[in-house]
């Protein structure tokens, strides 16, 4: 069972940065394809952006590409995603999401991934 959890969530103003974290417990997830997801309030769940185990393969939602980045120490276990020039949209629950391998096939399904984060708030102020 992997278990994990997101930190770096917070309070900015637009066009601050910030850099969420995804750390696991249970088992290292190394192997797994990574991906954070959002959601706003009466809105669905929706992609932000995805990484592959090894880091070859990276996506993002067309709304976050140029601003966000996300990465993996292979390592040392995080995923990161680091956000840039953020917007008053991007305020969201932000979680992070692992999948396995077989699973991961587009990247931006939510049914794709296994296993969830509880989510950090992220409240971008205009």
């Amino acid at each position: 069972q992997v278990q994990l959890v997101e930190s770096g969530g917070g309070l900015v103003q637009a066009g601050a940065s910030l850099r969420l974290s995804c750390a696991a417990s249970g088992q290292t997830i190394s192997s797994y394809a990574m991906g954070w997801f959002r959601q706003a309030p009466g809105k669905e769940r929706e992609f932000v952006a995805a990484i592959s185990w090894s880091g070859g393969r990276i996506y993002y939602a067309d709304s976050v590409k140029g601003r966000f980045t996300i990465s993996r120490d292979i390592a040392k276990n995080p995923v990161y995603l680091q956000m840039n020039s953020l917007k008053p949209e991007d305020t969201a629950v932000y979680y992070c999401a692992a999948a396995f391998i077989s699973r991961w096939v587009t990247a931006r399904n939510a049914y794709e991934y296994d296993y969830w984060g509880q989510g950090t708030q992220v409240t971008v102020s205009s």
